[in-house]
């Protein structure tokens, strides 16, 4: 299903499929030739999607264009099953496997592979023909490709990225406190604007 959101309706080449059961809202471009799954939601909720030529977005997938950090996905770029991409930029060529996640702010290089359950974190930079195997976890730019049971450093190039103030807009609270009370209320107010959504027929 195709949804109006905030006056912004998708725009679909007309070679390309979309299954019936996935739902595009808002700001959304899909290339010529390309197919959206059964299940997938591509939602512009701030910010565009643009889906370039070719690209398959397989079954269940989700992908969220954001405010300062819209969704660009070049040519040939297939986006598997159950994987999840929120304000991103991914290269013509890439391969992005089933449960695969790519957080705001990364790029993924041309060719780069994200296999089964990777993750490219905030703010990372995957370079071209790059991969991250299955289970690991990409992190900063230029990225550091580590297994997860590299917790400790991990944390170290990811808090200087700044997750809550990259996504939310907010300071990271000192231990014991959390962002949860002031965040939450503002997000969920912000995601009831769906309530206007249209179908679109």
């Amino acid at each position: 299903m195709l949804y109006d959101h905030l006056g912004k309706r998708p725009f679909i080449d007309p070679t390309a499929r979309i299954a019936p059961n996935a739902a595009v809202c808002g700001d959304v471009t899909v290339g010529a030739n390309s197919s959206i799954g059964f299940g997938a939601v591509l939602t512009a909720e701030s910010g565009p999607i643009v889906i370039g030529r070719n690209g398959v977005i397989m079954d269940t997938a989700v992908i969220r264009g954001i405010r300062d950090h819209p969704v660009r996905i070049g040519a040939n770029v297939l986006v598997g099953p159950r994987a999840y991409l929120t304000g991103c930029t991914v290269d013509d060529d890439a391969f992005l496997a089933t449960g695969c996640a790519v957080f705001n702010g990364a790029q993924i290089g041309a060719r780069a592979e994200v296999r089964i359950n990777g993750v490219v974190h905030i703010r990372t930079v995957l370079p071209p023909d790059a991969v991250v195997p299955i289970g690991w976890i990409a992190v900063g730019d230029p990225a550091e490709i580590l297994p997860p049971e590299a917790c400790d450093r991990i944390w170290a190039i990811q808090e200087p990225l700044d997750f809550p103030r990259t996504v939310f807009g907010v300071e990271r609270r000192p231990a014991g406190e959390s962002i949860m009370p002031d965040v939450m209320p503002r997000y969920a107010r912000f995601l009831g604007k769906h309530g206007s959504d249209r179908v679109i027929d």
